[in-house]
């Protein structure tokens, strides 16, 4: 019998990842394409923006939308890449609002189904990546990073070429 080989697990074992708690996530579309934005560099000391293709607008309207459906859930942090978004989502599980309170999953399936929903076809990568964020220093970090990542687009290791 043929052994297939153990997926690695993504999520801490023993977490509740609805807890109280500030997230770093990241997710790709489906096969990396790049459908989400196009960067455009600055003039002179401009810094480099990203410009929203129409599905990327779809997808910053779910994003932003998150907060109606879950009031104990803010997006402290986006940027819509390409083909992948980083943010930092706040799960506040005393706030009240919904209860229980929403998983960072039910956070981002919605994010996804929904965008995926209406328009009508496969948009995303399966999974997602996330990373607990500790401290008030990792939290900076990951803000400057979000902050900076249009300007290293072609340092990403999500990098394509555009075709917007």
């Amino acid at each position: 019998m043929n052994e297939y080989p153990k997926r690695k697990r993504l999520r801490l074992p023993e977490y509740d990842y609805s807890d109280s708690g500030a997230y770093f996530v990241t997710i790709c579309t489906q096969n990396r394409a790049c459908i989400l934005s196009d960067i455009i560099v600055g003039e002179g000391l401009d810094p480099p923006v990203c410009r929203q293709s129409d599905i990327g607008e779809i997808v910053e309207n779910e994003i932003l939308s998150i907060s109606a459906r879950y009031p104990n859930v803010s997006i402290e942090k986006y940027v819509i890449m390409p083909n992948h978004i980083h943010m930092i989502a706040m799960i506040h599980a005393d706030a009240g609002g919904s209860r229980p309170s929403p998983t960072l999953a039910d956070v981002v399936r919605v994010i996804k189904s929904k965008s995926a929903h209406i328009i009508g076809a496969p948009l995303w990568q399966r999974s997602y990546h996330e990373h607990v964020i500790r401290n008030e220093r990792d939290y900076l970090d990951i803000w400057s990073y979000i902050d900076n990542n249009p300007a290293k687009w072609a340092e990403d290791r999500y990098y394509c070429e555009q075709i917007l």
